[in-house]
C-alpha cells in the first residue's frame, strides 16, 4: 500500500547536482569534486554516450556545454572512446571512462580503459594523409592535451589518458 507520495523535486536524482560552490565544499578536502567513473558496452553508441556523460558531468562541475573546457574534453573523450571501441575492442568486454578534476593543478584528466593489451597506442600522434578519412584522432588529442599517454591495465588491457588545462569554472 502506498503510504506517501513524492513530488518531482523529492525524487532521487532530480536536481541532485549541487551548485558549483557547494560541490567544491563537498569535495575530498582538496577542492576537487569526486571523479566520474563509468563502464560502457564496446559500441559506437556507447562512445557517443560516454562523450555526452562527460559533458553533463563537466556541467555539474561548473563548465557549461558551450565552454572551451567542456568542448575540448568532449572531443578528447570522443576520440579516446572511439579508439577503444574501434581498436581496443575485445568481444564481451566493456570500456571504462574516468574523468577527474584537479583544481589545484588546473587540470582535468580523461582516462579510457579497454581490454586489448596487445594493441598499443603510438608514443606520438601519427601523421595522417591530408585526404584520408581517418587517422587524426590522436593528433587532435595531442593538440588539446597538456600531456597524454597510455599505461598497462592489470590483469589485461590498457588505459589511454590525457590531461587538459582548465580555467576556473563559471559560478551559477
Amino acid at each position: 500500500m502506498l503510504t506517501e507520495t513524492t513530488v518531482p523535486a523529492d525524487e532521487p536524482g532530480r536536481d541532485a547536482a549541487p551548485p558549483v560552490a557547494e560541490a567544491l565544499a563537498l569535495a575530498d578536502g582538496q577542492g576537487a569534486p569526486p571523479p566520474l567513473v563509468a563502464q560502457f558496452a564496446s559500441s559506437p553508441q556507447s562512445a557517443r554516450l560516454a562523450r555526452r556523460l562527460a559533458v553533463r558531468h563537466l556541467g555539474e562541475w561548473g563548465y557549461p556545454p558551450a565552454s572551451d573546457v567542456s568542448c575540448a574534453v568532449a572531443l578528447v573523450v570522443a576520440e579516446l572512446a572511439a579508439n577503444a571501441v574501434r581498436h581496443g575492442r575485445v568481444p564481451g568486454r566493456d570500456f571504462g571512462l574516468r574523468l577527474a578534476l584537479d583544481t589545484a593543478a588546473g587540470l582535468v584528466r580523461v582516462e579510457v580503459a579497454d581490454a586489448a593489451s596487445a594493441k598499443r597506442i603510438p608514443p606520438t600522434a601519427p601523421s595522417s594523409a591530408p585526404e584520408g578519412e581517418s587517422g587524426r584522432g590522436l593528433l587532435l588529442v595531442d593538440v588539446l592535451a597538456v600531456r597524454w599517454g597510455s599505461a598497462p591495465r592489470h590483469p589485461l588491457g590498457k588505459t589511454v589518458w590525457a590531461e587538459l588545462a582548465i580555467t576556473s569554472p563559471t559560478t551559477v
